[in-house]
């Protein structure tokens, strides 16, 4: 029998200690196609990526070979390599050591392309913080605020 799936993750990772360091947006989209390069080299498929100055966004749903902890440890390896060969981050100090991971239905898959795709929009009003703790908390994950940032 072969392997079927269809689960969507949404993969967000801050900048170490949320610096705003990923300022220039056209220095982000290169960060952004740089890792949708990385998912499609180990088949997984992007529905959409986006940010803001610190931190990151990843709509994707994995292929069955691959665990979600490795393709985030490699993402944040590779791009921190990638920033500082390319010179396009001068203040970025690397990402932060954890990251947070949600699965989703197929049929959200729509809701949360547009929800990534207004990043910009989003975080007028409210912090990376406040973005991680509604997610944390709209998925039952337990967590202590001193410990969360």
């Amino acid at each position: 029998m072969s392997t079927y799936t269809q689960i969507i993750y949404h993969i967000v990772f801050a900048t170490f200690k949320r610096k705003n360091t990923l300022i220039n947006s056209n220095h982000r989209r290169k960060i952004f196609k740089y890792i949708w390069g990385i998912l499609k080299n180990k088949n997984c498929h992007l529905y959409r990526i986006n940010g803001v100055s610190n931190h990151i966004h990843i709509i994707t749903s994995l292929h069955p070979t691959i665990n979600l902890a490795s393709l985030v440890k490699n993402i944040k390896r590779a791009t921190s390599e990638y920033i500082k060969t390319e010179g396009i981050f001068p203040d970025f100090e690397g990402w932060q050591e954890g990251y947070g991971g949600f699965t989703y239905a197929y049929k959200d898959k729509n809701m949360l392309i547009e929800y990534v795709k207004n990043q910009e929009f989003h975080h007028k009003n409210k912090t990376y913080e406040e973005e991680l703790i509604a997610l944390l908390k709209e998925h039952g994950i337990e967590f202590d605020e001193n410990y969360l940032f």
